[in-house]
């Protein structure tokens, strides 16, 4: 491989104008198509399989009328009034006849005709049913619908709007500037040299724009989720800083070291590119892998991280050495432009760090080992939920729309359940409807259930559940599975039970099934693929129970302040509870692959020097040494890039953010520069150690660039003889 990327990296130093307007023809191509072909992306997550996604099919098929999103108007009388009678009243009637003009709506409810009217008759809830589902309705409808009310509004009501129809994709705004500003910052304090921060910056940037403009090119022919492109965006970035960087940071000691700009770029693609294609397959093979689970939503939410994460690798083995070639030996600092010879590299911080941790190894051990173990204690209490509007950022339409409602009629009202019933005949529906309305009476939990709604041949009906509890509260979840199985042998008809809430909590559920496989199967992959790196077996099995480690403590950290509350204000969360459903499997996969970024760019270094001659305890430290700086820069900026999804509004994305920041900090600084040398110095010798029949049987796919090397070595002493 590296003697593949060393060619590849002198064609593109010798053709940097060609590679140049390639990739801008692309980008601009892209762009265009983006543009014309751009589509909706969806909040509504389909789960295959289950009993409520079964449902909700068969309601679009046999009664579309009652198939579409909803919209519940919350409507509020002043303190110590009443909506029963007089102007009150007047407004609300008004308000109802002006939702059902509204673009788009089937009907919507008189409010004291169904009794959805508070005990004390301050509060009324008009249901709004939509023709469409949520992903169906247009802006403007959605606009209309949110704007409707200025009216009772005038005749002093307070009128909110919430409901699925209020579901929205997050907005990416100036606040993850803020990490980008970071990392370019740590750029120019890492290479000292504006050139080589702005170049690599500006070469991650094309990357992500080229995929990102890619991404919303095939999102009119495929479904994306709200969060797909920001978790797109997200990875997308740090990776390509962080690819960059590295190939970077390697031709720049090529420099030093005495190479011409040529040589020294192609060297650079032969041995950090190496690096960056090993590091960039990990992370586009874990998260490809999310399609094994089988869940449409999540597959695509991984397939599309893993589109931009292979741009990025494509743009720093090709554009990344022809925008090298423009600066010449402007990457270097100024005062070391005109140097000819090799340069002494000087021991820094690394050396130092990886002495004093080489030397308390077993104290450094036990102390790393105890302290993610206390970090990781709150991950067991974790608990995996979709959001729902009573967790949105404080003051958005849709959470006063659902603190209203439970200020109003109590939680249970934001997390309505559907109990449809489809039966062979319309005598058959019939029958059924009381058995199953007086079962779900009796279920414990709930607080009333609604008269049915029946399709106009007779043979479907929806019936309404309203819980207790809210929709994420760990109560409801036992409420859906008691009905469940209350109804489920009712003769004469097929009963299931649906609603945002029963699909939320299918989704987690499926997906809290699937995480250990995941973990396994990522773990598995990460001991193939660094034996094959490394021909180690000690080497994986210890890269693999530091990826462990990491992970526990992520989960941990997050349990504590997105789901506990602690420290919850340092994040601007406003309302702790449930991790989002995706958010522990996504995290793994992500993590695995940036783990491995860092254990092989600090690692091969160390098996490169232990092969070439060096003890294994030396060999830590000089792998330690020169890998150091490049390694804290590159987290720095993964951690910048990250933390900046902390500041927006959208609590799942915020979620994202924070772990991924604390999980990249936690893996880079504990686990890879502390924890590693220290247990590579106590291995020694057998750290290296791999079966001769087993080394018969890898391939060696020379990641270090050891034949590239000794191919070099060969043809320079070759014409030196001559």
């Amino acid at each position: 491989m590296a003697t593949l990327l060393y060619r590849l990296g002198r064609a593109s130093f010798r053709r940097r104008g060609l590679v140049v307007a390639v990739w801008l023809v692309v980008l601009v191509g892209l762009g265009l198509s983006a543009l014309a072909f751009k589509g909706p992306t969806a909040s509504n997550f389909t789960m295959p399989g289950t009993e409520s996604q079964r449902a909700l099919d068969t309601l679009a098929e046999k009664f579309p009328q009652a198939s579409g999103a909803t919209g519940t108007i919350t409507v509020a009388a002043p303190p110590g009034g009443t909506l029963a009678a007089g102007a009150p009243r007047e407004a609300l009637n008004g308000l109802v006849q002006e939702a059902n003009a509204l673009p788009g709506v089937v009907a919507a409810v008189d409010p004291f005709q169904v009794g959805s009217v508070s005990p004390d008759g301050r509060y009324a809830l008009i249901q709004v049913q939509f023709a469409e589902r949520g992903d169906g309705v247009s802006k403007d409808q959605r606009t209309a619908y949110e704007e409707s009310g200025a009216a009772a509004e005038a005749a002093g009501l307070r009128v909110e709007h919430g409901g699925e129809i209020m579901s929205t994709e997050p907005e990416v705004g100036s606040t993850e500037a803020i990490g980008v500003a970071v990392a370019a910052l740590v750029l120019v304090v890492t290479f000292g040299s504006l050139v080589a921060a702005g170049m690599t910056m500006l070469n991650a940037l094309i990357g992500v724009a080229v995929g990102m403009a890619g991404l919303f090119a095939l999102s009119g022919t495929i479904e994306l989720t709200s969060t797909a492109p920001v978790l797109a965006l997200m990875l997308g970035l740090a990776v390509g800083i962080d690819y960059s960087l590295f190939i970077t940071s390697r031709h720049r000691q090529n420099l030093l070291d005495g190479l011409d700009t040529e040589e020294a770029v192609a060297r650079a693609v032969g041995t950090a590119g190496s690096a960056v294609v090993f590091a960039g397959a990990t992370v586009v093979i874990a998260l490809a892998g999310l399609a094994v689970v089988n869940i449409p939503f999540l597959t695509v939410m991984g397939l599309a991280a893993a589109g931009t994460v292979t741009v990025a690798v494509l743009v720093a083995i090709t554009l990344q050495p022809a925008l090298l070639g423009f600066a010449g030996r402007r990457v270097l600092p100024r005062k070391l432009r005109n140097t000819t010879g090799p340069v002494e590299d000087k021991p820094g911080f690394g050396f130092r760090w990886a002495t004093l941790v080489t030397r308390l190894r077993i104290p450094v051990i036990l102390a790393g080992l105890v302290g993610l173990g206390l970090l990781a204690l709150p991950a067991p209490d974790m608990r995996l939920a979709l959001p729902d509007a009573s967790a949105a950022a404080e003051g958005s339409p849709a959470r006063e729309a659902a603190d209203l409602t439970s200020e109003g009629f109590g939680p249970g009202f934001n997390g309505r359940l559907v109990i449809l019933v489809d039966g062979e005949s319309a005598q058959a529906t019939g029958a059924a409807v009381p058995q199953v309305t007086a079962a779900a009476q009796k279920t414990e939990g709930v607080l009333a259930v609604a008269p049915p709604n029946i399709s106009p041949d007779g043979r479907t009906a929806v019936i309404a559940v309203i819980p207790k509890t809210g929709p994420t509260d760990a109560a409801t979840e036992d409420v859906v599975h008691d009905i469940r199985a209350k109804v489920a042998d009712i003769p004469g008809a097929d009963v299931s039970l649906t609603g945002i809430t029963a699909i939320g909590i299918d989704v987690s559920e499926k997906l809290s099934e699937a995480l250990p496989v995941y973990l396994l199967l990522v773990v598995g992959l990460s001991v193939l693929l660094l034996m094959l790196v490394f021909r180690s077996v000690l080497v994986p099995v210890k890269a693999a129970l530091g990826f462990l480690l990491t992970v526990a403590a992520t989960f941990g950290i997050t349990v504590a302040v997105f789901q506990q509350g602690h420290l919850a204000d340092l994040v601007g969360l406003d309302t702790p509870g449930p991790l989002v459903s995706f958010l522990p499997i996504l995290l793994i996969g992500i993590l695995f692959g940036l783990a491995m970024d860092y254990e092989v760019f600090l690692v091969s270094r160390m098996r490169e020097d232990f092969v070439h001659g060096d003890t294994a305890a030396q060999a830590t430290i000089n792998g330690m040494g020169h890998g150091a700086r490049v390694v804290t820069a590159a987290a720095l900026i993964m951690i910048s890039v990250f933390g900046g999804f902390v500041f927006l509004d959208d609590p799942v994305i915020k979620s994202m953010g924070f772990a991924l920041a604390v999980g990249v900090a936690i893996d880079a600084f504990v686990v890879r520069m502390t924890i590693v040398p220290a247990v590579m110095s106590l291995l020694g010798k057998s750290a290296w150690w791999l079966p001769r029949w087993l080394d018969r049987a890898l391939p060696n796919v020379d990641i270090e660039g050891e034949k590239l090397r000794a191919a070099l070595d060969e043809s320079v002493g070759a014409g030196a003889r001559h």
